[in-house]
């Protein structure tokens, strides 16, 4: 029978449940068993697809195409698992599949309430993932923190899952704040205390607490934890401030987490932890550094972008190079500015995003990096940024635009045919597509094959009627889905690296297997920052 772990925070949100979900994930993978992870969100959307990314960070994509919480990210770069539609749930799609199910009838005439409908509605969300993947482990993350109005139909059917599938078999894990305090020179154990207490309340007794601290919070702390929240001694964990998020799951293991959790559970795996080892200390062994400015409309909330800066880093690690990320409001940028702001920039990326706000600020920017060959990444909304500016400064189309900026002008991006009249939320195209890659390109050099699948989630794409004159003008068609309907990838024939993409490759790369185009693009922004040195 499969083995279930839920994961819950107190005292304030941001503590890291994500990163010790994920890291368990690892660590109980490297045991060699099989990992599925999901995310219980208690806002009411439907999904975070909606959402502005600098309030709830980036939407994460996963391969079957649901648009997901970005905790979802994390789980699958450390456990390196493809996650599914079963992965994510919030609130409004609970409630909107149980009043659907109320209005077909099929609650026989029953009053729907919170406690059975609801909750039964969670639990068969989580057997219904335990099915899909046949996973050994299946760790849940709970969002938000104890106590919240909007959680608590969460906190009760995870508190019912465990009576129906019996306590050897589940597993809760409470994170919850030590903070320290300066005045006293002291770490301080109330605030965790209460939270456990709350939780108690509710009816699940945390069998592991892990302590978030800045710092070492003492064994004498830990102590008076586990008994004030009744918790064995050995199941308080510290888990504090790390200087890479890579650590996390060797610091962890060497608190006795995985340990624990294999005692609690029944499992008796060895832990293998040598290639995560060799992984970070290939991390700490890089040199030099090289800058790379990201051009993006949501640069306030650097979890917008999270999954490229994370693709970034690990693209870094393979080349051995550390990076320094410029963050660049694209609303900033203007003719005048520009050369001021990109003239030290190694590379620029500029990612996706949404509406009209900012993209003049990216085309400058674009134009400036093609112009000084700089190396160029551009993605989703990037590469079709990367096609208006060729169309306008290069086979001059000089009203070169997008149908989602203007009305007016040559659409040389337009929506994609199945996408007119639909309504926004869930419907564009979303999740892997294949696509067939032309020999000779760089696109082709960088991938070594010539048919991959990436991570989709767009509504507009490059309009075939300007194919031919941009093709005439230079721009080179790398990449299309595989009847050649849709164009995939644009690059130049320039020696350097100029790359639109409109798929998002950041969604598949991992800390040990970097996603091939962006290991590229460090590789190729490290012999830009080299030639610029020797002039």
């Amino acid at each position: 029978m499969a083995k279930y772990v839920f994961v819950t925070g107190g005292v304030v949100s941001g503590l890291g449940k994500g990163i010790v979900a994920a890291s368990l994930g690892r660590l109980l993978k490297l045991r060699g068993y099989k990992v599925a992870a999901q995310k219980f969100d208690p806002y009411m959307n439907i999904d975070p697809g909606t959402m502005n990314p600098t309030q709830h960070g980036e939407v994460f994509v996963t391969h079957d195409g649901a648009e997901t919480d970005l905790d979802l990210g994390h789980y699958e770069r450390f456990i390196d698992e493809n996650l599914n539609r079963f992965s994510n749930l919030t609130s409004g799609k609970v409630f909107w599949s149980v009043l659907n199910k109320e209005r077909n009838g099929e609650y026989l005439g029953e009053t729907v309430q919170i406690i059975p409908h609801v909750t039964n509605e969670i639990k068969d969300f989580i057997n219904k993932n335990a099915d899909l993947t046949s996973a050994d482990v299946i760790i849940t993350e709970i969002g938000g923190t104890v106590g919240d109005i909007e959680g608590q139909a969460f906190i009760e059917a995870i508190r019912q899952f465990a009576s129906d599938v019996g306590r050897k078999n589940c597993l809760f894990i409470h994170v919850c704040l030590v903070p320290y305090i300066g005045g006293s020179d002291e770490y301080k154990s109330k605030p965790a205390q209460h939270s456990a207490k709350e939780l108690q309340a509710m009816g699940i007794s945390p069998d592991i607490i892990i302590t978030r601290s800045e710092g070492d919070c003492g064994e004498s702390i830990r102590k008076k934890i586990a008994l004030f929240c009744s918790v064995k001694e050995d199941c308080v964990i510290a888990n504090t401030t790390a200087n890479c998020l890579y650590e996390v799951p060797l610091m962890l293991h060497k608190n006795g987490l995985d340990k624990v959790v294999c005692r609690e559970l029944g499992l008796k795996n060895k832990c293998d932890l040598a290639p995560w080892r060799a992984m970070v200390k290939d991390i700490h062994s890089r040199k030099g550094l090289i800058k790379i400015a990201i051009v993006g409309k949501y640069v306030a909330l650097h979890d917008s972008y999270l999954s490229i800066v994370e693709a970034l880093n690990h693209a870094s690690y393979a080349n051995h190079t550390n990076i320094k990320i410029d963050w660049i409001d694209s609303e900033e940028i203007t003719k005048s500015n520009i050369c001021q702001r990109l003239s030290d920039a190694d590379g620029v990326l500029i990612p996706g995003g949404f509406g009209t706000r900012g993209t003049e600020g990216m085309i400058e920017a674009c134009r400036y990096a093609r112009e000084n060959s700089i190396p160029y990444f551009g993605i989703c909304l990037g590469m079709q940024i990367a096609v208006i500016e060729y169309a306008r400064h290069v086979a001059g189309i000089e009203n070169a635009t997008s149908g989602e900026f203007k009305k007016d002008g040559s659409h040389v991006i337009d929506l994609m045919p199945d996408q007119n009249g639909k309504i926004i939320g869930g419907t564009m195209r979303l999740g892997a597509y294949p696509c067939a890659i032309k020999e000779g390109t760089r696109m082709f050099s960088a991938y070594g094959s010539p048919l991959i699948e990436e991570r989709h989630r767009h509504r507009y794409e490059f309009n075939n009627e300007f194919r031919t004159r941009l093709s005439d003008a230079g721009l080179i068609i790398s990449g299309t889905s595989p009847d050649e309907r849709i164009v995939e990838t644009v690059e130049t024939s320039s020696d350097g690296f100029f790359i639109g993409v409109q798929f998002h490759p950041e969604f598949t790369s991992r800390p040990n297997k970097p996603n091939p185009l962006f290991s590229e693009f460090i590789k190729a922004s490290l012999e830009f920052n080299g030639k610029k040195h020797k002039i």
